[in-house]
């Protein structure tokens, strides 16, 4: 379940960032993803894009990215599919190395789209994400 939005007097934070009420309206707030394993879960996240966590009982888990939150929730099974989580980086095959070494498969290889470059992967449990970048390849 996502966290309750911290408030003050005509403004919001999403994430770590205040925002006027009427700029937060619509945007995406949190993203909660499935975990058949939550310990397996953190470690890949951790040392995959240097995530924090929050244990909210031994179902729940919530994350912190430094822009967005979210959450995994404990079930005996994920089933992919759904909406394709983007992430932003700056340096795509560098990331890519750290999602394989960290424990992840990469099920989409990098390539070209306009407007930059990225790759798929899916993470210990099966939950497939993408990472992109706007900068050429490395030589």
């Amino acid at each position: 379940m996502p966290l309750p939005p911290r408030a003050t007097a005509g403004a919001v934070f999403l994430g770590e960032e205040l925002m006027p009420r009427k700029a937060a309206e619509r945007r995406i707030d949190y993203v909660e993803f499935c975990a058949t394993d939550l310990p397996r879960t953190r470690a890949f996240y951790r040392a995959a894009f240097g995530w924090r966590f929050t244990d909210y009982g031994p179902e729940y888990m919530a994350f912190r990215d430094g822009r967005l939150d979210g959450g995994f929730r404990k079930v005996k099974r994920v089933r992919r599919g759904g909406p394709l989580v983007v992430i932003y980086t700056a340096d795509l095959e560098r990331l890519e190395t750290r999602v394989r070494k960290a424990g992840g498969a990469i099920v989409v290889p990098i390539f070209p789209f306009p407007g930059g470059r990225r790759f798929q992967f899916t993470d210990p449990d099966g939950n497939e994400l993408a990472v992109w970048s706007d900068r050429p390849a490395r030589r």
